[in-house]
């Protein structure tokens, strides 16, 4: 309807973030905290976003919601958007010691915002009246459906001696919790160092996934023309990227809606190709272990939609044992150790045999699964992660509050 406000534009919170010197001399992923916390702020919505340095005034609109955090802590991007959300509400350190109970950052209507401010930047124990304090795990849900995991939401003080330990908590953080043996076990430590390097020379997340394109188009030609060796080099090389990519956009906060089509379209396309490509390579374009291989990957993939559509969770994660296969099912990177076993003792094409044998096995073990749960949904049990109501680990959020 014309003449209609824009809703967003009107409810978008307006934010201000209090910085802190000493807090700007750590540096996160080749970020300093404040830059950390404006991204974060603006991926929730946050518009306009201002810093306040100390002294600084500051002019909160005649209405409207108003987001102020300070800078010397790092936040956990689940609490920053979940604070936007939630006027009237002061997030509080929950860590053992002298910060405990001090808010960190609050959204409250305009008319508060002035007394908000003051409270932060004073570094006061509890609450103003009329506010709710809240701790990083209450604020925000512990489960992320995306990465298929529990994962605490995290709250740490921006020191440099932290430093390294909060790089690995929010290394950790953006991992996936269900994935294959390759991505889980090997991957974790040269990706983190990989992700690190990229991070502080400012390269973008989408760079390194047009080189994943370029690796797997180079694979899968290499495959064809029966040069299985080098390919696989490139195709192992291209899982790792694949692996780096993603991680380097959420520890950074560079996630983006065309990254995430740009990487998932590759995963899922690419697989396919590769084992058509090899299957031409060993001279058995149309034999039978070929289109096993190329048609299994199909309708593994169509398990796991119905199993997503019935059930609004994935396959992987209704119960412990579907999070253990899924290191193992006929998937990428277990189809390509099985092709580089084959390869190295000299018989590619027992490779792709030993593949075809894993995929029906894999296909088996899926629908019997989906039959499993549609079975339990019958006598009236709920299908739901197991993990979705795991209790959070402790872990230490916070320290001494910088006056």
């Amino acid at each position: 309807m014309s003449g209609t406000p824009d809703a967003t534009a009107v409810t978008a919170p307006h934010a201000w973030i209090v910085a802190s010197a000493s807090a700007d001399r750590v540096e996160i992923w080749g970020l300093s905290p404040t830059e950390r916390l404006r991204r974060c702020l603006e991926r929730a919505g946050c518009r306009p976003i201002q810093v306040l340095e100390a002294g600084d005034a500051a002019s909160p609109p005649h209405e409207g919601p108003c987001v102020v955090a300070r800078a010397d802590r790092i936040y956990d991007e689940r609490l920053v958007d979940a604070l936007a959300k939630a006027p009237g509400t002061m997030l509080v350190d929950d860590a053992e010691g002298p910060a405990r109970g001090a808010p960190v950052a609050a959204c409250v209507e305009a008319e508060r915002f002035g007394e908000a401010l003051e409270w932060l930047r004073q570094g006061r124990s509890g609450v103003p009246p009329g506010l709710r304090g809240v701790a990083p795990r209450e604020l925000a849900g512990g489960y992320i459906a995306l990465l298929r995991k529990f994962e605490p939401a995290y709250l740490y003080p921006a020191r440099p001696e932290d430093a390294r330990e909060v790089e690995a908590r929010t290394f950790d953080a953006a991992y996936k919790g269900s994935t294959d043996l390759v991505t889980k076990w090997l991957w974790p430590r040269p990706a983190r160092a990989a992700t690190r390097w990229l991070a502080r020379r400012g390269v973008e997340p989408n760079t390194v996934t047009v080189a994943s394109w370029v690796l797997a188009i180079a694979a899968g030609w290499l495959f064809a023309v029966g040069s299985f060796g080098p390919g696989l080099v490139l195709a192992w090389l291209m899982t790792f990227l694949d692996t780096v990519d993603g991680k380097l956009a959420r520890v950074t906060l560079r996630s983006s809606q065309f990254g995430h089509v740009l990487d998932h379209s590759l995963d899922l396309i690419h697989p396919p190709f590769w084992w058509f490509a090899w299957g031409w390579g060993i001279g058995a374009p149309f034999a039978p272990e070929t289109w096993i291989v190329v048609a299994g990957y199909l309708v593994g993939r169509l398990e796991e939609g119905i199993f997503l559509l019935a059930f609004s969770i994935e396959i992987h994660c209704w119960r412990p044992i579907d999070g253990l296969f899924r290191t193992i099912t006929a998937r990428r990177n277990p189809n390509l150790l099985l092709l580089s076993v084959g390869t190295l003792g000299g018989r590619p094409d027992l490779g792709l045999a030993m593949v075809a044998l894993w995929t029906v096995v894999s296909l088996g073990f899926h629908l019997v699964r989906i039959a499993q749960a549609l079975a339990a949904r019958a006598r009236g049990k709920e299908v739901r992660p197991w993990d979705e109501a795991a209790p959070p680990p402790l872990r230490p959020s916070g320290a001494q509050v910088e006056a």
